[in-house]
């Protein structure tokens, strides 16, 4: 047997669904969740997370709005007001764009180190003293 590959189709032919495929109405996330309907309302207003809407207008959440949820959760329940709270999430999610550019920049830059300099580098170890500061231009 053979498959296709990203073959988005599962068992019995049922399509696969990504963590952001909304499929949760409000009160299933907040059962699955342990937060009040009218709290998920109110983050919603406060902007710290936006589900998305049937045809018919009624919240929808994913598996990663469940995730997010939680995270609020974690830190309201850490004592931190609601606009930290979105603070951090903003933060959080900037982080998690510029991680992968920054990682591919330093490999890409380790790469271009003399070997020694490399193999220290990757080690954690101090590479070769750098070169001796030049004297000032007259």
């Amino acid at each position: 047997m053979t498959t296709k590959p990203h073959d988005q189709t599962g068992v019995r032919g049922r399509k696969r669904r990504d963590s952001t495929t909304p499929v949760y109405v409000i009160s299933v996330a907040a059962d699955l969740t342990g937060v009040h309907a009218q709290t998920l309302r109110n983050y919603e207003r406060r902007g710290l997370l936006t589900p998305a809407r049937s045809q018919g207008g009624n919240r929808r959440y994913s598996d990663a709005d469940l995730t997010r949820i939680r995270r609020i959760t974690e830190l309201t329940d850490d004592g931190l007001p609601l606009a930290g709270v979105r603070r951090i999430l903003d933060l959080e999610r900037r982080l998690a764009e510029i991680t992968p550019p920054v990682t591919a920049l330093l490999t890409r830059r380790a790469a271009q180190l003399p070997h020694a300099a490399r193999s220290a580098h990757l080690e954690g170890q101090p590479g070769p003293p750098p070169p001796p500061p030049r004297p000032p231009a007259r």
